[in-house]
């Protein structure tokens, strides 16, 4: 049988993609940010079926996020495969600027980054030509300086293929497919028959989003812009279509030679973005030397015919996931914390999930105790069991949350179950209700911009007001993170790392 993908491939907060082929297996990364680990692996042998591999870097030393906002840290990687060897290539805006780390399998171990000295700005991507010479495109503020925001410059240079520092002199030479473009970025190089193409989006990734390309049968240029321009957008379609935001992009070819294209884009509710941009696909053809995206169509469409052989993952990213904490015996790479891990503060154990209790609150921009998951739905419910001891001074829930100054949260503490809805870094209590030893179970439901938390102890259920969360959106709270929904810890003595909550299981369904 042959897939059929449905959009968006990769539902949820999976933004920036970026796809490689090896062989006949399909790889896509994204951003990540400030979430922990860092860059998820997505796997795929038909385009269309996709799960979570891994994560390129897993540990405090590859991945520095000390005091970075939750939409800082990891933009807009690159994956690419040459010669039997992964490259990644990306930015880390807090710590350390423009990277590379290699791997000879998918799954690791990965090299330790090295960072590409006099690589300025963000958005890296590396090519690799037929003669093996490697060249690093990025993009850059106009060196002769920049006018206006977003009057942003592309530039190419070779690297080393030992050291990956440059090894040439670095060249601007692209600034946009239309005058006085803001944010031109993403860009890919990419060569076919006798032109080299750089694939960019410009517009900013809002709603003025778009992808562009253009040409030159030289490298360092000049390149020629494709007077058909941009050659992907939704901007056109108005402010109540349901997918916006449409562009950085990456192109793969299958090895029958048919051409494909992931790129981000939203599915927004009455106009508000709670679950981040997501990652979808649409099929390239090319006509006079450049690419068609979904020709007669030009749009994204809800399915694409990949014309591959389907294959299906138990562990699909769209399936509901249910987490019996005693029974597993690894946490799985689709889970995240914020900033960085503190080795032992996760562990499994016959009674469930140990979470050793930060002196940090969930609401702080820091390093708290919490394991969470992307929101991959608009309607959705999350469970999450605890148990609960009166005396233990530890505060314990589960939160719905697009970055510390805006949440939904119900917790225990002591004795009381509270239900808040977290607005500009201010609480509000939605409801409260007494609870006794033994064990409670969170829940947090949303639907559209609907959210309500509920609280089940034995046969008592209290269900808290439904509460309107477009707050938790990009529209309003900013950055460019999704939601995530996960538990937490912390000790209300400031006790750090030494007090434990046992959480017994996690669920998430759509």
């Amino acid at each position: 049988m042959k897939a059929v993908a449905t959009n968006p491939i990769l539902s949820g907060f999976y933004p920036d993609p970026s796809i490689v082929r090896a062989g006949d297996d399909y790889y896509i990364l994204n951003s990540s940010f400030a979430y922990f680990p860092g860059l998820p692996i997505m796997h795929s042998k038909d385009l269309a079926n996709w799960h979570q591999i891994g994560n390129v870097l897993c540990d405090d030393k590859s991945l520095p996020l000390e005091n970075t906002r939750l939409s800082q840290g990891l933009f807009a990687p690159t994956i690419r495969y040459h010669e039997g060897r992964f490259y990644v290539v990306c930015t880390n805006i807090s710590h350390g600027g423009n990277f590379i780390v290699t791997a000879d399998d998918i799954n690791g171990p990965w090299s330790e980054p090295v960072c590409i000295k006099g690589a300025d700005g963000i958005d890296p991507s590396i090519f690799f030509d037929e003669d093996g010479k490697c060249y690093y495109i990025g993009t850059h503020p106009n060196p002769e300086g920049e006018r206006y925001s977003g009057n942003y410059h592309i530039y190419i240079g070779e690297l080393d293929t030992e050291t990956f520092q440059f090894c040439g002199d670095k060249v601007d030479v692209w600034n946009g497919s239309m005058k006085n473009i803001i944010w031109p970025e993403g860009p890919h190089l990419y060569k076919k028959d006798d032109y080299y193409y750089i694939m960019h989006a410009e517009g900013g990734t809002g709603p003025n989003h778009c992808e562009a390309i253009c040409r030159s049968k030289s490298l360092f240029g000049p390149y020629e812009n494709n007077m058909n321009n941009p050659i992907i957008t939704h901007r056109d379609m108005g402010k109540e279509y349901p997918i916006q935001y449409v562009g950085h992009a990456d192109l793969v070819e299958t090895p029958d030679g048919e051409w494909f294209m992931v790129m981000l884009g939203v599915r927004r509710t009455e106009g508000y973005t709670t679950i981040g941009r997501e990652t979808f696909l649409a099929k390239v053809t090319w006509e006079d030397g450049w690419p068609v995206v979904n020709p007669g169509i030009a749009k994204l469409t809800q399915t694409v015919d990949t014309g591959l052989e389907e294959v299906k993952w138990d562990d699909d990213v769209k399936n509901n996931r249910d987490y019996r904490f005693s029974s597993m015996d690894k946490i799985g790479p689709e889970f995240v914390t914020l900033r960085n891990e503190q080795e032992g503060r996760y562990t499994l154990s016959k009674e469930g999930l140990v979470m050793k209790a930060s002196k940090l609150p969930i609401t702080q921009e820091s390093n708290p105790s919490y394991l969470g998951l992307r929101v991959q739905n608009h309607a959705f419910k999350a469970y999450a069991t605890v148990n609960t001891t009166e005396s233990d001074n530890l505060t314990k829930g589960l939160v719905l949350m697009q970055n510390e100054g805006f949440s939904l949260r119900v917790e225990v503490s002591e004795n009381k179950a509270s239900a808040l809805l977290r607005q500009d870094g201010a609480d509000k209590i939605i409801g409260q209700t007494e609870v006794k030893d033994g064990s409670v179970t969170f829940v947090i439901k949303g639907d559209g911009l609907k959210g309500q938390a509920e609280i089940v102890e034995g046969d008592k259920e209290v269900m808290f007001d439904e509460v309107d969360i477009r707050a938790l959106s990009t529209e309003i709270a900013g950055g460019f993170v999704g939601c995530t929904v996960g538990i937490y810890a912390s000790d209300n003595t400031g006790s750090d790392l030494t007090n434990s909550a046992v959480f017994t299981d996690f669920r998430y369904e759509a």
